[in-house]
């Protein structure tokens, strides 16, 4: 079984890229999964805070969920043309201390996707994440790209992926990169 933890940038209730993991572990290949994990809860990073305190119980365990599974997937959305502080905060505090890069992300298997209600889709905040991934040591998958635009119209005001095309597009996205996690 190949576990794949899928993380949305997003914190709101209605996010589209949320409701694009949860499409994406509807349309899973056989004998995989995505472990939908939340950045819900992680505070704004602070080094008294990890010297005083150490790293928060949130972080810990959303580490703990990342190294059980065999990739990365992360949904992001697009504020200002970047990428979203919030995710950028908490993958800084995934990366804490240092000596836990190689352990959580080092060799690991990536993909970006993402939504947005505007016309470009997330061309620009997945492209911010390229040096991200490349410091951390991940092995990101270049073999497609995911980028829902108007995702008002893909999605219905549930949050379930109405637009067949899009789908389908995500389907085959998720099977080749469940090959390349294999690999």
């Amino acid at each position: 079984m190949t576990i794949i933890t899928g993380i949305a940038g997003s914190l709101r209730t209605g996010s589209y890229n949320a409701a694009l993991l949860r499409t994406a572990a509807a349309h899973m290949p056989e004998d995989s999964s995505l472990d939908i994990a939340s950045i819900k809860g992680i505070p704004l990073y602070d080094g008294d805070i990890e010297a005083n305190e150490g790293i928060p119980a949130v972080v810990t365990a959303l580490k703990e969920r990342i190294v059980a599974g065999d990739g990365l997937l992360l949904a992001t959305p697009e504020y200002n043309h970047s990428i979203p502080g919030v995710f950028k905060n908490a993958i800084d505090w995934l990366s804490r201390p240092s000596s836990d890069i190689a352990r959580v992300f080092g060799g690991r298997p990536v993909a970006i996707i993402g939504a947005s209600p505007g016309g470009f889709g997330t061309i620009l905040s997945q492209n911010a994440w390229l040096p991200v991934i490349r410091t951390l040591g991940m092995r990101p998958w270049f073999g497609a790209r995911l980028l829902v635009s108007h995702a008002g119209n893909v999605f219905n005001d549930t949050g379930d992926m109405i637009d067949d095309k899009t789908a389908g597009q995500l389907r085959k996205f998720m099977q080749e990169f469940i090959a390349f996690a294999r690999s």
